[in-house]
């Protein structure tokens, strides 16, 4: 109840704001959630648009809560972007409220036809939203995404479909050079352990073998049995490393790397891997582009 009261009192001090800021600055004002999609809406929308990202680098989306002032920047913005697919699943009530009083929300996991989901038992939408692992399925969210501005902002639509067209040129290479690093990796290597199953997209692209400790969502926490399963399996694949994450607590995967020690076998931790978030700002890993190639090399060096 509570949380509907400070919605409504944000909407009434919104509804009485006029579009003073877009006019003065001329720029469409986008607010998005996760770090990819930040990236993702700067590169296609350029001096076009003002974006305004609510999580930052290390920001689990599963669990994050909206603030008083971040409702306040959803109800503001021109477009609202975000996952979907319950990815911000504390979110959801906001984004219902908004479509309800016909602000202008988009859901990038709308880009991707239903038969090409994976189906998960985790969230809401019966399907796991991590569809940022598959550099096809940016491909289309990238479409997508320069559509809605266009239906946005007319007047630059010319400017979001070349930057769209040079975004999907980048992410074509990127595509060349993961799969060329990859292969350089045996068939029978191609084992990736996490901490939690946000990899599974990318498993299925580039032809690994996920096991996550957590499941897909980390409102989830792994229990003792998961932890003596995946360590059983860890010494019969001859896995040689396991990987942290950056949006996840270390010690799940510590926890996992003790028992297969306690068991006589040495498993080594590769690396923290990027998963829910990309890496700081101004970073090569604060980009979709830069994390990816990060991930990969990581995962590659770590299992040769």
């Amino acid at each position: 109840m509570k949380k509907y009261i400070i919605i409504a009192a944000i909407l009434a001090v919104v509804g009485c704001k006029d579009k003073a800021d877009k006019a003065n600055s001329g720029k469409l004002k986008i607010v998005t959630t996760t770090t990819m999609i930040t990236d993702l809406v700067q590169n296609i929308g350029g001096d076009a648009v003002e974006v305004q990202g609510l999580m930052g680098s290390g920001v689990d989306p599963h669990l994050y809560k909206a603030s008083e002032g971040d409702v306040s920047k959803l109800f503001n913005a021109d477009l609202v972007i975000y996952g979907g697919l319950h990815l911000e699943g504390k979110l959801v009530e906001i984004f219902e409220k908004m479509e309800s009083q016909g602000k202008k929300t988009a859901a990038v996991a709308d880009a991707i036809d239903e038969s090409e989901l994976l189906g998960s038992e985790y969230f809401a939408s019966n399907y796991d939203p991590h569809i940022w692992f598959n550099i096809g399925f940016w491909k289309k969210i990238t479409l997508y995404t320069a559509e809605k501005l266009k239906e946005q902002d007319p007047d630059n639509a010319d400017l979001f479909d070349k930057n769209s067209t040079a975004y999907i040129e980048k992410l074509d290479a990127l595509e060349t050079e993961i799969r060329y690093i990859i292969e350089t990796l045996p068939p029978e290597k191609r084992i990736l352990v996490t901490a939690h199953d946000a990899f599974n997209y990318f498993g299925n692209a580039y032809g690994f073998e996920v096991v996550g400790l957590q499941g897909i969502s980390t409102a989830t926490e792994a229990g003792v049995q998961d932890v003596q399963e995946l360590s059983n399996f860890i010494i019969e694949k001859k896995i040689k490393a396991i990987f942290v994450e950056s949006s996840v607590p270390r010690r799940t995967i510590e926890a996992l790397q003790s028992s297969v020690k306690s068991k006589g076998h040495d498993v080594a931790i590769g690396g923290s891997l990027y998963s829910d978030a990309l890496g700081n700002k101004g970073t090569v890993e604060g980009t979709y582009i830069g994390m990816f190639q990060y991930n990969v090399n990581t995962i590659v060096n770590a299992l040769k």
